[in-house]
């Protein structure tokens, strides 16, 4: 791993998502259905990884090689994702819902392992132990935590759901959400993907990062860039990530993240195993021919997008800004806070 100069914050990635089919007994498993299955092939190519890799050992697989992903790239660190199943307002599972599952002790584990990897757990608000399993995934180190609305059925506003909301304020845990449209995971409540969805915790006090800054894709509609722009300026603890923002129809909002007022609210994140596209950049004039060429040689996902950021005019602080945003205490200090 890149060890940065005292001088200067960790450049992290927050958000890189960890999958898994449970081969190596992890509790992962990936089932995916419909545009997701089609799209199963381009993702595992981004990854430099054989399509074989799925009737292997892949939890192995696919660990070793993000590990070697962000230690062979500029990056310090990358928050890894947990991903929680789905669950019904009752707060019941909802069984043959969700694309794919990654359990929190897998990330934890994986995060104690390797010191490129920072937790980000996943809990659905809902859920019967919801409250008792934030506490044990703070009390082990959880940088985050990261929920799809849309996708896991969590409707922030509910009243059943303010003490969570308030214990992850209490504790400085900042919470991960998507925003805009979503193609790659299953949809149970679409409409939960609209940046107002997150005014619950906000106004409970978490640190909230918009997943995507709201945007979308033409013709696929749920494009609230805009919004969240707009919920900046009253919500100083709101922020947004721009991971995915390379894909065509998204790459548009790209250059408006360095305008003032929202710079400063922005976090790096590439979305990986999502691709990283260099060609809307070159289309759109946003970097040179001999640059995309450099962009295209470059096999490290991690990097690429990371480069491409770089090339666009995104400066340390962007890559920084995830320091202060994350929950980067130490499990042992969180421990003498709740004894």
């Amino acid at each position: 791993m890149n060890i940065p100069e005292p001088s200067r914050p960790r450049r992290i990635d927050m958000h890189v998502h960890l999958v898994g089919n449970g081969s190596a007994g992890t509790g992962c498993w990936y089932e995916p259905t419909g545009l997701t299955r089609l799209l199963q092939p381009v993702m595992l190519r981004a990854m430099g990884l054989p399509a074989a890799a799925l009737s292997g050992d892949f939890d192995r697989i696919y660990r070793d090689r993000l590990v070697e992903l962000v230690r062979g790239s500029s990056l310090d660190a990358a928050v890894l994702l947990a991903h929680d199943r789905v669950y019904r307002d009752d707060g019941a599972a909802w069984e043959g819902r969700g694309t794919f599952h990654v359990p929190n002790d897998y990330v934890l584990a994986l995060a104690r392992e390797h010191a490129c990897f920072l937790p980000a757990v996943s809990i659905h608000p809902g859920r019967p132990d919801a409250l008792d399993e934030l506490e044990r995934c703070l009390a082990a180190g959880a940088v985050a935590l990261k929920l799809l609305p849309n996708c896991h059925n969590v409707d922030c506003a509910r009243p059943a759901y303010a003490p969570f909301w308030a214990r992850m304020a209490e504790a400085g845990l900042p919470l991960i959400a998507h925003t805009g449209c979503e193609s790659t995971v299953d949809e149970a409540r679409p409409d939960l993907a609209h940046p107002h969805n997150l005014l619950a915790p906000l106004r409970a006090g978490v640190k909230v990062i918009a997943a995507h800054c709201g945007t979308g894709k033409p013709g696929l509609g749920r494009e609230w860039f805009h919004v969240w722009r707009a919920m900046l300026r009253d919500h100083p603890n709101l922020y947004g990530d721009i991971s995915a923002l390379s894909i065509p129809g998204r790459d548009r909002f790209l250059p408006l993240c360095r305008h003032a007022g929202v710079a400063e609210r922005v976090l790096h994140g590439s979305d990986v195993p999502v691709p990283v596209f260099a060609w809307p950049a070159l289309a759109r004039k946003r970097i040179r021919f001999r640059q995309y060429l450099a962009l295209r040689r470059e096999r490290n996902p991690l990097e690429r997008d990371y480069a491409l950021k770089r090339m666009m005019g995104f400066d340390d602080r962007m890559f920084a800004t995830a320091e202060r945003v994350l929950r980067l205490a130490r499990p042992e200090q969180t421990a003498a806070r709740s004894a």
